[in-house]
């Protein structure tokens, strides 16, 4: 539901971190590739950085072909977002807690001063997900599309101007770890 949300208009740009929210990132790209969409992927860490699952879909992603660059700072970010239909932030997960670091503050800062369309995966980055309290620099989404369940901050009023279009997709996780997780029957 969420890739296709992305496929219309012109490229889409995969801003990636260096955790497992990058890796997911990866994995959206190379999805949107083999449906033919235009897509470009920023890097914003050094390759040594990016570990485990992530360092798994970066290297196939990077094997792919798929357009990827690694930046230091968001200096140019403005320039490399003109004429993407889609920004995908994948920046930040749900380990992250406080401020974005450097680069990632200003990174965020020119997605949300782009006027492009982002698309968060699983949250907003630099949005608490537990609190729902927003850092200075947290992205402003068109469309959250978040894993298995709601994230607890995620109901709070300080959170939504953040979400957009709120989607949960359905990864697969075993029906008793989401009750335990949920505290639904």
């Amino acid at each position: 539901d969420c890739l296709g949300r992305l496929g219309s208009g012109g490229p889409v740009t995969i801003c990636c971190g260096p955790g497992n929210n990058g890796g997911d990132g990866y994995v959206i790209a190379r999805h949107l590739d083999l449906r033919g969409q235009a897509v470009r992927v920023l890097v914003w860490c050094s390759p040594d950085r990016i570990q485990g699952d992530a360092a798994i879909n970066y290297r196939i992603l990077k094997a792919s072909g798929v357009p990827l660059e690694h930046l230091g700072d968001a200096a140019d970010l403005a320039a490399r977002l003109a004429g993407s239909a889609w920004v995908v932030d994948a920046l930040l997960g749900t380990g992250s807690q406080g401020e974005p670091r450097s680069p990632l503050d200003a990174v965020i800062a020119a997605i949300n001063a782009s006027g492009v369309p982002a698309l968060a995966v699983d949250l907003p980055s630099g949005l608490d997900c537990d609190t729902g309290r927003p850092a200075s620099h947290t992205i402003r989404a068109a469309h959250t599309c978040t894993f298995v369940a709601l994230k607890r901050g995620f109901l709070t009023p300080a959170a939504r101007p953040y979400l957009g279009v709120l989607h949960v997709i359905d990864i697969g996780a075993p029906r008793a770890l989401v009750k335990e997780y949920t505290g639904q029957e």
